[in-house]
């Protein structure tokens, strides 16, 4: 459409709602289209009754076409709004018989609830849904947690309560503003921390959670000051004529952070130091350390080292113990020992020839250096090495012949579902995945990125799905129409097919699910915490505690008709019974109940062999399953990649450079993350279960800048003089490739 130059002043009235008003939070962004003659409030274009969103996102408003938004502006001028009595009310209560209109900020001013998701419901201050309020319940004001003040435990508009927690009270705008900034990602209970019940209870209750990214996420250079190193000598009298901001590498002048807290910092000189490599405490953390008892032998053996110094001493200051930095149990061992170096000539290096100036020190936490948790962490990724070479086996089902699936990575469900039923799918086929966008053109993007972005979207939305219940640990939780449409065994199918496809470690079944559908559910004992339903859970925790038999008998009474539905209403005539009945509400809630979702799920990961062969190898396959997928690490990345160079580099350093640089990511001393570097070079942020084939290596060369080849996994590195100069070929190739690829 053509623009029009007769754009006058009425334009900037909402041609739905009348009003001038420019309030986001209230109605919505304010929107003025030149072109189309048109001012509109999102949420009253969002919440009109006659009109929906029949185009693409770039037509239109938000894929509102113009010409639909002109027929709802003539229905809505016939209709009277019953709060204002002016005309124009788009917006209708959605109870039947209810003949309700009025505009969207009138029914904000009476109370009326706006459901933004699904269908977009609106009610009216007479049927508009509320949350119910229980005698046991304390009518006493509490503070509201978010801002703190007191609010009313009142069944008010402006009053909203936890669904997940029993204390906890909000008013609505405080909960409101909260959404609007945290987005979908991050809303949550801000007592318990659940997502799923308490948006779903939110959203009932009318509050809008936008779908995108926190506002603290959006911000550029958000955290830009983390990566900030500090620079500073902080001793009480300072020897460098050049100033206590001076930093020179190699030299006497080197600025040495604390070893404990990273927050003071001393010349080397200031602090009779001989080297880097040695450690250094500040003042504050050598006194936390002395009431402790914990430094007496280590400040004595060191002032006797401090003796034999020719150094300057430091004034004010104790010198710090003269321990070596690195030790043979050192946190950075692996980077000396564990690179699967191919070519004679690289073997693996003694020091880290880089400026010290980049050099971190890092150091495992109280928690990371228990014995029984390195234990654990050691085992489950020798068990995840198991369930890669399993994998393996079942990858030979897969034949060359390809299926291509179009994806629509705003609905990934919707066109997920229609991939893998359309009638030319199979497993064994090799996939393709096409990305679309908002006018259905592929993306172009290579098939290996695509596949595993993909596979990532599709576990993430299935963890996320109604299909599921729980906090961590999920369950299948019963839903009549999903099991109708058989979307239980098509879920079953998908994380199938992601897990000898390349696809990600699902991670959040519960051990619970985990072994129904191992050794049966007859075979299983379920516990409180599998109970997803916050209600149910604090009844069956009631009866659990229940401390003498008329407390229990009087909450058994209370709750006949709960106890009726689960087939457990049966009479009680000791204490002990109560153990029986608790087992016995359990089963049914998390097991029963589910009867028809478990086998269609169990029939859906029976695709490909995989549920054979977790019953197989069900310690092997729990690692993956029931637990989250190990964090990327400088170890981790060191260890995926083999090290190969060309026959004419007899130098070391290029591998010294890499490990180095995986260090200093790791840190957050540098602008790219350790996804970005696995991304760059195969195309997935993530290791897959099943592991990259071909195996990822490096290669070391006389080239510019480092090149990603994602077709054999392979990154060449360029070979730099300098640590300095190689780290910034890094991150600006990486940094400005992947920019590109997402723009």
């Amino acid at each position: 459409m053509s623009k029009t130059n007769n754009f006058d002043v009425q334009s900037t009235f909402c041609v739905l709602c009348g009003r001038t008003d420019d309030c986001p939070e209230k109605y919505g962004e304010k929107r003025t289209y030149v072109e189309y003659n048109l001012t509109v409030h999102y949420y009253c274009l969002l919440m009109s009754s006659g009109i929906w969103q029949r185009g693409e996102e770039d037509e239109g408003v938000d894929g509102f076409l113009i010409t639909d938004i002109r027929k709802e502006v003539n229905r809505a001028a016939k209709l009277k709004c019953n709060i204002c009595k002016k005309k124009g009310a788009s917006i209708g209560c959605v109870a039947p018989k209810c003949k309700r209109s009025y505009h969207f900020p009138c029914g904000l001013q009476r109370e009326c609830i706006f459901q933004f998701m699904e269908d977009f419901r609106s009610y009216c201050w007479e049927h508009r849904p509320v949350q119910t309020f229980t005698d046991k319940e304390s009518r006493e004001a509490s503070q509201c947690t978010i801002c703190l003040d007191l609010v009313e435990h009142l069944p008010l508009y402006t009053v909203l309560k936890s669904p997940c927690c029993k204390n906890a009270w909000f008013h609505r705008e405080c909960l409101q503003y909260q959404a609007l900034s945290a987005g979908i990602f991050f809303f949550r209970c801000t007592v318990c921390n659940n997502k799923d019940s308490f948006q779903k209870e939110m959203l009932r209750m009318g509050i809008h959670i936008p779908e995108r990214d926190a506002s603290w996420e959006l911000e550029e250079n958000a955290y830009q000051d983390l990566l900030h190193c500090y620079q500073h000598c902080d001793v009480k009298r300072c020897l460098c004529k050049k100033g206590r901001d001076y930093n020179e590498p190699d030299s006497k002048w080197e600025i040495k952070r604390c070893q404990y807290c990273g927050s003071r910092g001393t010349h080397l000189a200031c602090s009779s130091l001989r080297s880097w490599e040695q450690n250094w405490e500040c003042m504050e953390c050598r006194s936390i350390f002395a009431k402790s008892g914990k430094y007496s032998k280590r400040k004595k053996r060191a002032l006797a080292t401090s003796e034999k110094t020719n150094g300057t001493t430091c004034l004010l200051e104790e010198p710090p113990p003269k321990s070596p930095r690195q030790s043979s149990g050192s946190p950075c061992n692996f980077l000396l020992q564990s690179p699967k170096i191919m070519c004679q000539n690289l073997s693996p290096c003694s020091h880290l020839e880089f400026p010290a100036s980049n050099r971190v020190t890092m150091s495992l936490s109280p928690v990371m250096s228990n014995r029984n948790w390195s234990l654990r962490h050691r085992h489950l990724r020798k068990q995840r090495w198991e369930a890669c070479n399993i994998l393996k086996e079942l990858k030979v089902q897969v034949k060359t012949k390809t299926t291509r699936l179009n994806i629509n990575a705003e609905n990934i469900w919707s066109s997920a579902l229609k991939g893998f039923r359309q009638r030319i799918f199979s497993p064994t086929n090799t996939i393709e995945v096409s990305f679309l966008n908002c006018k259905n053109k592929s993306k172009t993007k290579t098939s290996a990125a695509s596949k595993h972005h993909f596979f990532q979207l599709l576990m993430h939305h299935l963890q996320n799905s109604s299909l599921f219940e729980g906090s961590s640990g999920k369950n299948l939780s019963l839903d009549f129409q999903a099991v109708k449409e058989n979307l239980y065994f098509e879920a079953g199918k998908m994380i199938a097919v992601c897990l000898v496809h390349g696809g990600p470690s699902p991670g959040f079944f519960s051990k619970t699910l985990f072994d129904c559908l191992v050794y049966g559910p007859e075979n299983v004992k379920p516990v409180l915490e599998d109970v997803a339903d916050v209600d149910v859970a604090q009844t069956i925790k009631t009866i659990k505690y229940a401390n003498n038999l008329s407390s229990l008998q009087s909450t058994l009474q209370d709750c006949c008709e709960f106890l009726a539905a689960a087939g457990c209403l049966k009479p009680v005539t000791a204490l002990c019974d109560k153990n029986m009945l608790v087992n016995d509400l359990l089963i049914y809630h998390v097991i029963k109940r589910i009867t028809l979702p478990l086998e269609s799920f169990r029939q859906g990961l029976k695709t490909l062999g995989v549920l054979e062969k977790m019953q197989m190898h069900p310690d092997v396959f729990s690692s993956i399953l029931c637990h989250k997928p190990e964090r990327l690490s400088a170890e981790t990345v060191c260890d995926l990649f083999t090290i190969h160079s060309s026959s004419d580099v007899n130098k070391v350093e290029g591998a010294d450079f890499w490990m180095g640089y995986l260090q200093d990511v790791e840190s957050g001393e540098s602008v790219v993350t350790l996804e970005d570097i696995l991304l760059f070079v195969t195309g997935s942020c993530y290791i897959p279960s099943i592991g990259f084939d071909p195996e990822p290596t490096i290669k070391f060369l006389h080239i510019t800048y480092p090149i990603g080849n994602r077709l054999l996994n392979c990154l060449e590195l360029p070979i730099t003089k300098t640590y300095q100069q190689f780290k910034n070929k890094m991150e600006l190739t990486i940094r400005n490739t992947l920019r590109a690829e997402k723009e």
